[in-house]
């Protein structure tokens, strides 16, 4: 089975946790796509939710698929986000970014009484750190930033390069709130929930990729079938 398909078969076992009525967190990246997919076949068919995208691609794909939408300032609390991970760990402490939506991921999962992270098994990590680390930055005063940020890995016994994300065309990439991200090719990394608090407090620093204690359930598919694991 392709990966494409095992993707849509987590997205599937997580909309068995949609129940009529519900606000939603709506993820962005590749996995998230196939939710939004089915849960458009759902609404079309009559289950009546509404949905906060964290981005504007999923924005616009949600509007696509009849999914109808509000925003953050319109909600006070949503009652479930289905989001994917570039990593997920034991505890299911997460590396979330590669796709550069992290800071309103991040907001919209907090925003939850639940998140579900829907993968497939690949992204089963004994360590987080092999997938680099976004960190959103604000593009002033980014060489101090980055000296702020080797601080906090080396506090943390982290190390590794920093690699400013470009675009297609070689140019800064820019997320949807207009900023840049650095990815930290650091390996392994040591204490993610201490180095979280770290990052969390350099000034420059809008959002890092380390969501630690938002999933309270993974859904990973694989070729031994579907593994639903809850936080401890």
């Amino acid at each position: 089975m392709n990966i494409e398909a095992l993707k849509r078969q987590a997205a599937a076992r997580a909309l068995e946790e949609v129940r009529d009525g519900m606000k939603l967190g709506l993820g962005t990246g590749s996995t998230a796509k196939h939710f939004v997919d089915l849960l458009g076949e759902k609404v079309r068919a009559g289950l009546n939710v509404v949905g906060v995208p964290t981005s504007e691609a999923t924005r616009i794909q949600a509007e696509q698929c009849g999914v109808p939408l509000t925003t953050l300032d319109e909600v006070d609390r949503l009652d479930l986000t289905v989001d994917g991970a570039d990593e997920i760990d034991s505890a299911l402490n997460l590396i979330k970014g590669g796709g550069g939506a992290l800071l309103r991921e991040k907001i919209v999962a907090a925003a939850s009484d639940r998140m579900i992270v829907i993968a497939d098994d690949s992204k089963w990590v004994d360590v987080l750190g092999r997938f680099p680390l976004p960190v959103e930055l604000v593009p002033f005063g980014l060489a101090a930033t980055r000296r702020a940020m080797a601080g906090a890995f080396a506090e943390t016994g982290n190390s590794g390069q920093m690699v400013l994300r470009k675009d297609k065309d070689g140019h800064a990439f820019v997320t949807d709130g207009g900023h840049w991200i650095v990815d930290a090719q650091l390996g392994r990394i040591s204490d993610a929930p201490r180095l979280a608090g770290l990052l969390t407090s350099i000034p420059g620093v809008a959002e890092h990729g380390l969501f630690i204690g938002l999933a309270s359930l993974a859904v990973l598919a694989g070729s031994q079938g579907i593994r639903v694991i809850e936080r401890r």
